[in-house]
């Protein structure tokens, strides 16, 4: 008890205004000196969150987009983050909560996600959206040929087919649109409705296997399938080449120059536009996405987009 008194006494001695001049000057004492009352803690700075649909395998999306996040910080003097989602319903929640800030959308996870979050701008898409394209596909040993002409999709009748994920504009929005002007429902198909696979490797992959007779996939995964050998000519073949449509973009929540700073948006959209091969890095990116440059893109040119959605229940 007595070795307690000694110990309180001593913390009240140490404690008391007359010792205070006797403190050690330097960085110990400002180290160990009270803030003043009323000191402003520095803010933290916001972090620019970037998702994206998982349309292909996880795999590749950890490569690019990180990638990504890396070269925007780097162009915008921000922290940037990727974050990974589950699947197309899951980045268009995200970005309608305001979960993240960027995110590259289909074109119509995009149309879904700016009709739920009036103000969010459409900051850019790849060269290659400005006319894209779905490919049909088919097993090389069911028997379906190559077609020139739409109405012939009527073939695929009866047959097992799958789209990707039942989000996909590429995959399974314009498809089943291009379906439906031959004739074809989709209770048409074997066991009375299609699949859906989820992504276009996973399409691809099926329809390899024998697992359905025919598919449709975005004309990039497929092209890039075929350049990596992950699609074989001898296993699975293109049947139709759709007409081109608007698809894959940017979209960038409205509230980016309250949080980051008058002009940012402008800011993030030339830095995405500046893409160009001439840099190591971005050269990289592009390749990934399968382009050689970002162009502005227009909210208006996904109109059918929108218009298709409706039609087949997507958008209501």
């Amino acid at each position: 008890m007595a070795r307690r008194r000694a110990v309180l006494g001593l913390i009240g001695l140490l404690a008391s205004p007359l010792l205070a001049p006797t403190l050690p000057a330097g960085p110990l004492a400002r180290l160990l000196a009270p803030a003043p009352v009323g000191a402003q803690q520095p803010a933290s700075q916001p972090v620019l969150r970037i998702g994206a649909i998982p349309d292909q395998k996880p795999e590749k999306l950890n490569r690019l987009y990180p990638l990504v996040a890396a070269e925007l910080s780097r162009q915008l003097g921000v922290k940037v983050s990727y974050v990974p989602v589950v699947d197309y319903a899951a980045a268009v929640s995200a970005f309608r909560t305001g979960n993240l800030d960027l995110v590259w959308f289909g074109g119509l996870t995009g149309v879904q996600a700016r009709l739920q979050k009036p103000g969010a701008r459409v900051i850019a898409q790849r060269d290659i959206d400005v006319n894209f394209h779905s490919i049909f596909i088919a097993n090389a040993r069911s028997g379906i040929k190559p077609i020139s002409q739409q109405k012939q999709l009527v073939e695929l009748k009866g047959r097992r087919f799958t789209f990707g994920s039942e989000s996909s504009t590429s995959g399974r929005l314009m498809p089943q649109w291009f379906l439906s002007q031959a004739g074809v429902k989709l209770s048409d198909f074997k066991g009375g409705a299609p699949g859906f696979s989820g992504s276009h490797d996973t399409t691809i992959a099926l329809v390899s296997s024998g697992a359905y007779d025919a598919g449709v996939v975005n004309e990039q995964v497929w092209r890039t399938s075929l350049h990596d050998g992950r699609a074989s000519r001898e296993k699975v073949i293109p049947i139709w080449k759709s007409p081109g449509y608007p698809d894959y973009h940017w979209i960038a929540q409205g509230d980016l120059d309250a949080r980051f700073g008058k002009g940012f948006t402008s800011k993030l959209q030339r830095a995405i536009l500046a893409w160009r091969p001439s840099d190591p890095q971005q050269k990289q990116i592009l390749a990934l996405f399968g382009a050689q440059q970002f162009t502005e893109a227009n909210a208006a040119a996904y109109g059918r987009i929108e218009q298709v959605g409706r039609q087949i229940g997507k958008i209501r």
